[in-house]
Order: structure tokens, then C-alpha cells, then sequence
């Protein structure tokens, strides 16, 4: 109880402490013109209130994995409590905040333009292919569990086949409509609801705080009933995804820093809205352990139901809000990735946009750019769900990897304090690395070598970031 309460405290105190600070570090300035001025066309740069961005990157942001990978990362124990807290404070709030901020200082470029600018062309042609391959991933993934979810909400009333093609077509028209027509209109409820959802799970959670296992030294132990097979490091830094960091959230924060009426609003947008995801997944975790009468009656449920997050969400939905209340909740938890995977589609579109250097003014550029990418994901569709949702998780956090990378670069450049990301940037490359040698999916290596091989990447890419820094700065080591 006590670790739920401080890691709660500590991921608010986080947001006007660490996220200030960051601030500082980047220093916005106030009367500089924003792209969404400068660059204005009515279809993506659209100035918009700063209560709205936040609700829509707030939503963009939140898919599932904060309310299903808090649930899954709740299998090891509260040490999930931890990553979350720390993750969102010193390396998830960083990655959105300055991937954000730095994008709207380059005219709202989008993530590969973003990365290639400071990691190298190659980096960038291999950047651009790998983002459009993720946003197409994120959103077939997120097709499939929002249409499950409805199906039972509607008492299966029409074939999950006709829900998956429902939000299939609200995807399309939402990628190729003006940011400000549909998406500024709706997300700004759907995010409200969102977070009344997770205040209400809160309220119900409170009475129950006795039943979460405390954050001792027993508490960091792996206490997954699969412990021996899916080892803390690096199975549940992937799983919690986007609670903590998320590669995805760097292609989503472009789409606001084209809508930022003033610079000194980015802390609210882009840490703010990582901060309120990171409370999200904090909640949902400890709701998993809380409503089932303990850590050990959860992983019982999980296991005699196949291990599934969606019908966990579901239980614990209706157990403690009611039916009224559970239906409500759930329809939330389907916003949450709808919302996230038409921005995806349309983030894809921005970048072969990019790309191509093809303007989107005209909706029939806009629908030659979008066609791809919409047969892409419905051949993915016909793949297994859970195969695909495992490649999208490690290439999600893949993504952070580069992001990161490219953000220390940035803050060298500009004199600044560079260890801020660098830090982050290096353990998350041990654990990508680690994950893709050491997973059933991966090479399924010793996790102990696979954490070792991870290690020495790690060095590799620090001693090349120095080295080309240096270098570019005109420092060297032999002049000393």
C-alpha cells in the first residue's frame, strides 16, 4: 500500500519538479511563432487551445498498453511500481517532452525527419521505412481489441468481422479529414472520459490498498509464476510499453507541436500527458492486484483465463463500478487504442508526406498517400493477433532507442545538459537488445548473455556517440 501511494505521490511530484527542470533545459520562449502560424493550412497546422492538445495527445498517447501492459506487468509483483514511476519521470516524460518541443522547432517535422537530422542519412532512410512499418503496425493492433471489447459490450449483437470493418472506416475518414473537423472535436471526450475512468477505478482501489503486496525487498522479486521463463529484465520493461516509454509517442507529438499556439505550453502537452499516462498505468496495475484479493488470487485468474488483460479490464470494470459504470469504463478502454491507432494512420501519412515532399492540401493527395498504408494493415489483420502485437512491442520501445539517441545528440549540440537522455537512451538500447536475443519471438538466447551482448552495444553506441560529437565540435583528445 504504502509503494502505491509514494510512487503515485512521486510520479505528481514529478511533473512540476523534474518536468520543470526539463523545461529549463530546453528553454521555450514565449514569443516565438509557433508552426502552427507560420506553417497554417487548415488540414494539420491548425492553432488549437492548449486544454485540447493535451486531451488529444493525452489520448493519442494512450492505447492499451497502459491499461493492458499495466495489467500484464502486475504479474511480476509491485516492482512494476517502480519502472512505471521512475520510467515516466526520467525517461518516458524526457522522450515525449523533448521529441515534442524539438519537432516544433524544426516546423513540426515528424520523428524520422527529426532523428535523421541529428543521427545521420542513413539513419533517416532507415527511420522512415521502420516508422511507417510501426504506425501500420499499431494500427492493425489496435483494430482487433477494440472490436473485441464492443462485440461483448454489445452482446455480440453483430460479428466481430463487422466491428473491425466499423472502425476500419472511421480510421480512413479520420486520416484524411483537417486535424480540427473530427479528431479536435471528439478527443477532447473521449480523454475526459478516459481519465474519469481512471479516477473512478482510483476511488474504488482506495478501500482496497490493504490487499497490494508491499514494495519491500520481497516486492522486488520476480514473482511472475513464470519467473524462471520471463525474467524482469527484459520482459516486463517491454511489457508495460507505453506506462513508462513508448517510441510510439514521439511519431504522435509532431501532430501537436504543429497545433501549439505557444512554446511554454509543452510541458502541459507533451511531459503532462505522459505524467497522466504514467498515473493511468500506475492504476491499473495495482487495481490488478488489488480487486482480486491479492497478488497471488490475480495471477490465478490471469492463468485460468488464458492470461487475458481484456478480460481482467472487463472483471474488474463491472466488479467495482457496476454495470452502468463497467460499460462506461470499457468503452474508454476502447477510445484509448481507437484514438491512438487513427492518429497512427495519419502519422504515417505526415511522414510519407515528408518523404515524398507532397503536399496535403488536397484531399486526393492525401487519399493516394493513406491507400498504402490501409492495405498494408488489412493484410496484417489476417496474421495472429498476438504474434503481431509482440513485434509492434519491441519495436515500439526500438523506436524510443533512436528517439533517445537522437535527443542526447540534440542537447550536446546546443550545449546543454546531454546526460539527461543519455542515461535513458543507453539502458533502454540494453534492454532492446537484450529482449530480441533473449525472447521466445527473438534468438532465444541465455538471458544472462543476451544481457551481456546488450551491455557491450551499449558501450559500442556511447563511445560512437562521443567519438562523433567530438569530433563535429572540434574537440580532441589528442590536443589536451
Amino acid at each position: 500500500m504504502i509503494g502505491f501511494v509514494a510512487c503515485l505521490t512521486a510520479l505528481i511530484a514529478g511533473y512540476f519538479l523534474y518536468g520543470k527542470y526539463l523545461e529549463k533545459v530546453f528553454q521555450p520562449e514565449k514569443t516565438r511563432t509557433t508552426p502552427a502560424f507560420s506553417l497554417r493550412d487548415g488540414v494539420d497546422y491548425v492553432p488549437m487551445p492548449t486544454w485540447k492538445i493535451f486531451l488529444i495527445q493525452f489520448l493519442n498517447i494512450a492505447g492499451l498498453g497502459p491499461i493492458f501492459g499495466a495489467i500484464m506487468g502486475a504479474m511480476y509483483g509491485p516492482v512494476v511500481f517502480l519502472w512505471i514511476t521512475l520510467g515516466t519521470i526520467f525517461a518516458g516524460g524526457l522522450h515525449d517532452y523533448f521529441s515534442g518541443m524539438i519537432s516544433e522547432r524544426y516546423n513540426g517535422e515528424s520523428l524520422p525527419e527529426l532523428v535523421g537530422r541529428f543521427l545521420g542519412i542513413p539513419v533517416r532512410i532507415f527511420m522512415r521505412l521502420f516508422t511507417i512499418v510501426l504506425m501500420v503496425l499499431v494500427g492493425t493492433v489496435f483494430v482487433s481489441g477494440p472490436a473485441d471489447i464492443l462485440n461483448k459490450i454489445s452482446g455480440g449483437i453483430m460479428d466481430v468481422r463487422w466491428w473491425m470493418a466499423i472502425i476500419f472506416c472511421y480510421y480512413i475518414v479520420s486520416t484524411l479529414f483537417p486535424i480540427d473537423k473530427i479528431i479536435g472535436r471528439i478527443y477532447p471526450v473521449f480523454g475526459l472520459a478516459l481519465l474519469f475512468m481512471a479516477v473512478g477505478i482510483l476511488v474504488t482501489l482506495i478501500p482496497n490498498l490493504d490487499n497490494l503486496p508491499e514494495l519491500n525487498r520481497e516486492g522486488l522479486r520476480n514473482l511472475h509464476p513464470e519467473a524462471a521463463r520471463l525474467p524482469i529484465f527484459p520482459m516486463m520493461f517491454i511489457t508495460v510499453a507505453c506506462g513508462a516509454i513508448s517510441g510510439f509517442h514521439a511519431t504522435q507529438s509532431p501532430l501537436m507541436a504543429r497545433c501549439m499556439k505557444n512554446e511554454c505550453d509543452g510541458r502541459k502537452v507533451f511531459y503532462g500527458a505522459m505524467v497522466a499516462e504514467g498515473c493511468v498505468a500506475l492504476i491499473w496495475a495495482a487495481a490488478g492486484m488489488a480487486f482480486f484479493g491479492g497478488l497471488d488470487k490475480f495471477q490465478l485468474f490471469m492463468s485460468e483465463n488464458g492470461n487475458s488483460a481484456a478480460i481482467a479490464v472487463d472483471t474488474i470494470s463491472r466488479g467495482w463500478l457496476g454495470k452502468v459504470g463497467g460499460v462506461l469504463a470499457l468503452l474508454g478502454v476502447v477510445a484509448a487504442p481507437i484514438t491512438s491507432a487513427d492518429t497512427a494512420f495519419r502519422s504515417g501519412r505526415l511522414i510519407m508526406s515528408d518523404l515524398l515532399h507532397y503536399d496535403q492540401k488536397k484531399m486526393y493527395k492525401r487519399i493516394l498517400l493513406s491507400f498504402p498504408l490501409f492495405a498494408a494493415a488489412f493484410v496484417l489483420l489476417q496474421i495472429d493477433f498476438e504474434i503481431i502485437w509482440r513485434y509492434f512491442a519491441w519495436c515500439n520501445q526500438s523506436l524510443a532507442v533512436f528517439t533517445l539517441w537522437a535527443i542526447s545528440v540534440y542537447l550536446f549540440r546546443e550545449g546543454k545538459n546531454y546526460f539527461i537522455a543519455l542515461l535513458p537512451a543507453l539502458f533502454m538500447t540494453v534492454v532492446c537488445t537484450t529482449y530480441i536475443l533473449t525472447s521466445p519471438e527473438g534468438f532465444r538466447l541465455n538471458n544472462y548473455l543476451s544481457v551481456g551482448i546488450g551491455l557491450v552495444v551499449a558501450i559500442c553506441f556511447s563511445v560512437l556517440f562521443f567519438k562523433k560529437n567530438f569530433k563535429n565540435s572540434g574537440f580532441s583528445f589528442k590536443k589536451r
